[in-house]
Formats: structure tokens, C-alpha cells, sequence
């Protein structure tokens, strides 16, 4: 089929509205003078580009150290709550999809809830919940409030999963003697072991990427990356250290998105394509 000037011409528009301001990001990296954000001197002169910013990332100079500082927290908070979050929501999702009554669709209701619960009523909801029982605001209540909405894409991501789930491959286990451990590890879990990497994905970069909630209920002194970026995009000096270091969590997200298609792919296929 013959492709028009228009729907290419479409096409190009909407890939530089949502590629257009990635470019950007990575283009500021290397802009050379941080206090004006151009690549342009006052003169008029062009400036080159400038590989500084990565300097002062990888070097740990004094300037840049508390972004470091919250870049590696909240790594670790995206770490814990992924992977509490994919052992709760593939425990749910596995309840889901094994039983079904009243209770279970009370349970699928609240699953389903945070999805479409605007994230500033989770945060003061939140923030109320730990005000009431006396818990000062920190570390740990940013952990679990990550868990609290990271669960529900690890159980909704599981639940599509198991929708072409062989229960029989069950079945066959029990009736040659294995029990229920030993089905779940060598029998179950393989098998759901891509959509368990695809939710804790999507989990990490979702915990990773919070401002809304994580701005309600952290302390003073645990500024998450997000919450850390936002206060000093209108006046740091050092802010093409954020786009460079952005530009550098962006490659591995890339990254992690290309493991995680190499772990979706269906073996079965893969076998049927090699005969």
C-alpha cells in the first residue's frame, strides 16, 4: 500500500512531540555553561559542547552530591519496593486466579483501586495514616507507600499472564507425586517467571519515577531523585548534571527494557522458528 505525504508528514510530528524533548534532555548534558543553559556565549560565539557534567557524575565532585545522594536512594527504595511488591502481588495474583468468590472479588477491587486513585488522595491518605499512628515520615514510609501502589501493577501484570496459564501442567505435577512446594518452584514459577520480571519492570520504574505521592510522605534529608530534581530545576547552577545523569537513567532503562523482552519471548516459538 502506497504511504501519503500526509500520514508520513503525521507520523513525523508525532514522533518529535514525544522523541523531541528526550533529544533535549540529552542535548543539555553537554551544554557548557550551567548558569545560562546555552550553548552560546554572550557574544553570540558558539560554545562547543561540554562532557563536564559526566565528569563531576562519575568523579563524586562535592557539587553534585546530593543528587548522587538522592539518585542512590531512591535506587534503593525502587529495589525494596520492587521486590516486596512482586512477592505480595504474584501471591495475589495467584489467589485471583485460583479462587473465586465474594471475598475474592473484594480483593480484586482493592487491587484494582490504586490504578485509578489519583495519586495526590493516595499521598494524603497516606500521610494521614502515618500522622495518626505517631510514625515520623522518612525511609521507611516512602518504602511503603511505593509498595502500596507498585503492588497493583505487579498483580494486574500477573493476572494477564496467568489468563493463558495451563493448569493442567499443575495437575500433572501433583498426580506424579510432587507436592505443592516443589510444583510451585520447578513447575509454576518458571512459567511465570516473565510476567513476574515485566510487573517488577514496571514497578521499579514506576517507584523510581514518583514525585506526587513520595512529596507527601518523606522526611527531611530523604529527597528521592524526583522530589530532589523538582526543587532545583529554577535555580541550581548545576543543573545539566540532572539531564546527564537522566540521559544515563535512560540508557539503562533501555536496557532493562531489552532484557525484558528477551525474557517474555516464548520459548515454544523460539524452538518451532529453529525447526
Amino acid at each position: 500500500m502506497k504511504r501519503s505525504f500526509f500520514s508520513l508528514a503525521v507520523l513525523g510530528v508525532v514522533m518529535a512531540f514525544l522523541y523531541g524533548p528526550v533529544l533535549l534532555i540529552f542535548a543539555y548534558g553537554f551544554v557548557p555553561n550551567g548558569a545560562s543553559m546555552s550553548f552560546f556565549g554572550a557574544d553570540g560565539r558558539f560554545l562547543g559542547f561540554s562532557g563536564k557534567w559526566y565528569s563531576l557524575i562519575f568523579g563524586g565532585h562535592h557539587s553534585v552530591a546530593p543528587l548522587m545522594q538522592s539518585f542512590w536512594l531512591s535506587l534503593r527504595i525502587a529495589g525494596l519496593a520492587t521486590v516486596v511488591s512482586c512477592v505480595i502481588g504474584t501471591t495475589a495474583a495467584l489467589a485471583l486466579h485460583r479462587f473465586k468468590s465474594r471475598l475474592q472479588s473484594v480483593h480484586y477491587a482493592l487491587v484494582y483501586t490504586p490504578l485509578v486513585m489519583p495519586d495526590i488522595l493516595i499521598g494524603i491518605s497516606l500521610l494521614m495514616l502515618f500522622v495518626a499512628c505517631g510514625v515520623d515520615c522518612g525511609f521507611w514510609t516512602i518504602l511503603v507507600a511505593h509498595v502500596t501502589f507498585c503492588v497493583s501493577y505487579v498483580t494486574m501484570t500477573l493476572l494477564a499472564r496467568l489468563q493463558d496459564f495451563d493448569d493442567r501442567l499443575i495437575e500433572s505435577a501433583y498426580d506424579l507425586g510432587a507436592g505443592p512446594w516443589y510444583t510451585f518452584f520447578k513447575v509454576e514459577l518458571p512459567l511465570l517467571l516473565p510476567g513476574i520480571v515485566a510487573g517488577g519492570l514496571l514497578a521499579f520504574t514506576l517507584s523510581i519515577d514518583d514525585v506526587v505521592i513520595t512529596s507527601f510522605v518523606n522526611g527531611a534529608g530523604t529527597n528521592t531523585f524526583p522530589t530532589f530534581v523538582s526543587s532545583m530545576t529554577k535555580h541550581s547552577r548545576n543543573l545539566p548534571a540532572v539531564f546527564a545523569l537522566s540521559t544515563l537513567m535512560l540508557c539503562f532503562t533501555c536496557a532493562l527494557v531489552g532484557v525484558s523482552k528477551a525474557l517474555s519471548r516464548n520459548p515454544q516459538n523460539s524452538k518451532r522458528k529453529s525447526k
